[in-house]
């Protein structure tokens, strides 16, 4: 049995700076509070843990004078800032550099008198700083059913959280233009060289679509290993479902079982943006396992 791991999945590049600055910071202080969980994954996780990073919220602020803490890389809004600065806590700014810029956008678009449609989860830590750049009052959508609650006489413009799916948000976008006379969707600025998109989602997320169908397609069974928390390990499941039927989700290798290999000779191994490279190949490892067993076997 060939387990391969899939070379377009793990850490994209916003990802791999948040942890890098997490890690620099750590070997320059010894250690670094995180607001939040730096990433959706348990195990990267823990292994920051081990290295000095402890996971904080809100309400530990009023404790953390003259400590560090980090910005993940889904943002937070200007409130966090005026926290921090109350309570004499320094912030280590993470941010992805597309969700900063979006931010700068949303703002730009709420001065300007728009009405303001996320398309995301309410709840999601990128959401909810966008959202802090308009004084929460964006609209935030998850689906066409509750287009409902959008008013279509005001000027609007559409944004999306950046890992959500395209395929769902240009449905939205249309029935939007559809029934507003004065409707924009969000871009990134020609000045943002790399952001050359027609919508707010991440090229490096939404350009992983192809690539993973290839590659689940080529193989005769898939595991997808990502933190449950994960909204963009959703998101790249279900594309990996719909091009092979045994795919399997996991967090952890502990979830693997043997019977999910019978009679495969191809097994791929693919995670999400948050999955770490290390934890994907300990995952091929272990699978390998199951192949040696059954050789010993017969």
């Amino acid at each position: 049995m060939i387990v391969t791991v899939d070379r377009h999945s793990g850490f994209c590049w916003g990802v791999v700076r948040t942890i890098e600055i997490a890690e620099q910071e750590m070997r320059n202080s010894g250690n670094i509070y995180s607001l939040g969980p730096v990433i959706h994954n348990p195990q990267e996780i823990a292994r920051l843990k081990d290295l000095g990073m402890d996971v904080v919220t809100h309400d530990d602020f009023s404790s953390l004078s003259g400590s560090k803490v980090l910005i993940r890389a889904h943002g937070e809004p200007a409130l966090t800032y005026e926290l921090a600065q109350k309570h004499g806590v320094t912030l280590v700014d993470a941010t992805c550099p597309v969700v900063t810029k979006v931010q700068e956008r949303i703002r730009k678009y709420y001065d300007r008198g728009f009405q303001i449609v996320i398309f995301g989860k309410k709840e999601h830590a990128e959401v909810v700083g966008l959202n802090g750049q308009v004084n929460n009052e964006a609209i935030v959508i998850r689906n066409v059913d509750e287009i409902a609650s959008i008013d279509l006489s005001r000027k609007t413009v559409l944004f999306s959280q950046t890992t959500m799916d395209k395929a769902t948000f240009h449905e939205i976008a249309g029935l939007l233009r559809d029934r507003i006379q004065d409707f924009e969707v969000a871009t990134f600025e020609e000045s943002a060289v790399d952001f050359h998109a027609k919508d707010t989602i991440c090229g490096q997320v939404s350009g992983r679509d192809a690539k993973l169908r290839e590659f689940a397609a080529g193989n005769d069974v898939m595991v997808f290993v990502a933190g449950r928390n994960s909204s963009n390990g959703k998101v790249l499941y279900d594309i990996c479902k719909d091009a092979n039927p045994r795919s399997y989700f996991i967090e952890n290798e502990g979830e693997i079982r043997s019977e999910w290999f019978t009679g495969a000779n191809r097994v791929g191994v693919s995670g999400a943006t948050s999955t770490p490279q290390w934890l994907m190949e300990q995952i091929k490892t272990h699978i390998e396992e199951f192949s040696h067993i059954e050789a010993g076997a017969s």
